[in-house]
């Protein structure tokens, strides 16, 4: 492959990710240094293809196929097979069962009460706060997310949440924790233990939930667990698409809104035109509902300018089942083609001065004229988050909670640094001070 990019290195590249910060910026400084195409190392993976350019992404789109071994670590979360890198056949058929759930009207309506019941939940708790010092929002805000997962895919059941939440939270420590830190022995064997009882624990809850849909005349195809058992899932299959779709919904949700927040808080100019906006459209009322969520077309474009920004996922992977042409590069079938999301967003052929906060960006207008693999928040093609249509109205009923009743500001001294955490985190999270608003 006659392509741009780094010589090689014997560490197979990761001591120049490490270098750049981390390999979300280090996507950056490569597509600035050498163009829309670039090959490079990247560790575990060996060479791959990255690709900034929205019309040249458009000859991949159709891919929909994972390369495996940048999914392995998440193999032993699942007893049916690595969900994240299922072959083809068998994903079309899955990923058109959970878009009926998870990207479906109904069940958003459905269960949009008790989601907005959580949000209000933390908003009370923040008004509590509210005068002793800041509040961390991406610790609070993901683990809201989780909680409306749970609401959604254990279909709103009599169940501990808290120990949901707890177990879930140390799996992830010990499975994620891996790609980023090596541990002492010691340490090794008893985080890997308490990562075991964790999913022990999640996988029972779970059956539980599964059983009482299957015995119980529960099976409702507008929560996750409902729709599967309505599919005719075994229960292994149907414990593990759970624990995959919490997986993917656990940080994004939390993550959106924290770095909207963050924007917010840094723009009141905007945050004055959020707030007229859920002024004029809520009146009176302290939380939307399910259709004031169209009206709120500003707030829409704020969220969606903040995902450009700092998009959840900073980067995706696909690999090519036959040979393929990307402008005048001939790429071979077995390539790993790595989606640099953030630096597709920041391409400045398509984002002047794409560093601005600037939610015009996503008026009709503007969006009629630019590419539209530009913006992709959520990945592309089959293989993109099925979960996206319910993140982005998780993402705004939040927003719309929390701006009707609060201002935001940064806390005073407080740095923040975006990281990679197989989500696009905060290094010490982004502290915020929260003060009452009165609406005008």
């Amino acid at each position: 492959m006659d392509i741009p990019g780094p010589g090689p290195r014997a560490d197979g590249g990761a001591g120049a990710v490490a270098a750049a910060g981390g390999l979300h910026t280090y996507q950056l400084r490569l597509h600035a240094e050498y163009g829309p195409v670039v090959r490079f190392q990247l560790p575990g993976a060996g060479t791959v293809v990255s690709v900034a350019d929205p019309v040249l992404l458009e000859a991949t789109a159709h891919i929909d196929k994972r390369p495996e071994r940048l999914f392995q670590f998440l193999a032993p979360l699942f007893e049916t097979g690595n969900l994240q890198v299922m072959p083809a056949h068998e994903h079309t058929q899955w990923r058109r069962l959970m878009l009926s759930v998870l990207a479906g009207r109904p069940s958003h309506e459905r269960h949009f009460a008790s989601l907005t019941a959580l949000a209000t939940a933390l908003a009370d708790r923040w008004g509590e706060q509210a005068g002793r010092g800041p509040v961390e929002l991406q610790k609070d805000l993901t683990a809201l997310s989780l909680r409306m997962i749970c609401e959604f895919a254990l279909g709103g059941d009599d169940t501990d949440a808290d120990s949901v939440i707890a177990s879930f939270e140390e799996v992830l420590a010990e499975y994620m924790g891996r790609l980023y830190r090596v541990p002492a022995p010691g340490a090794r064997e008893e985080r890997a233990r308490r990562a075991e009882e964790a999913l022990a624990h999640l996988r029972a809850t779970v059956d539980r939930m599964v059983a009482a849909h299957r015995h119980g005349g529960r099976a409702d195809s507008s929560d996750l667990i409902g729709a599967l058992v309505e599919a005719g899932e075994r229960p292994a299959r149907i414990r593990d698409t759970v624990m995959v779709t919490m997986l993917a919904a656990h940080h994004t949700t939390g993550v959106a809104v924290s770095w909207t927040l963050h924007l917010l808080g840094r723009h009141p100019e905007v945050a004055e035109r959020v707030a007229a906006e859920l002024d004029r459209v809520l009146g009176d009322r302290a939380v939307p509902a399910y259709a004031d969520l169209r009206r709120l077309t500003y707030l829409d474009m704020v969220l969606k300018e903040s995902m450009r920004l700092y998009p959840p996922g900073p980067y995706g992977a696909r690999e090519t089942t036959e040979a393929l042409v990307l402008g005048d590069h001939e790429i071979p079938a077995g390539t790993t083609i790595f989606y640099p999301f953030w630096a597709v967003h920041m391409n400045p052929e398509y984002w002047p001065r794409p560093e601005e906060f600037t939610p015009e960006r996503f008026t009709p207008q503007e969006m009629t004229g630019r590419p539209r693999l530009a913006y992709i928040p959520f990945g592309l093609g089959p293989r993109s988050c099925e979960g996206a249509g319910l993140a982005m109205v998780e993402a705004a009923l939040i927003l719309s909670v929390l701006l009707k009743r609060f201002r935001f500001r940064p806390a005073p001294g407080h740095e923040v640094t975006p990281i990679e955490r197989f989500v696009l985190w905060a290094a010490d999270d982004i502290r915020m001070i929260v003060s009452p608003r009165v609406p005008g």
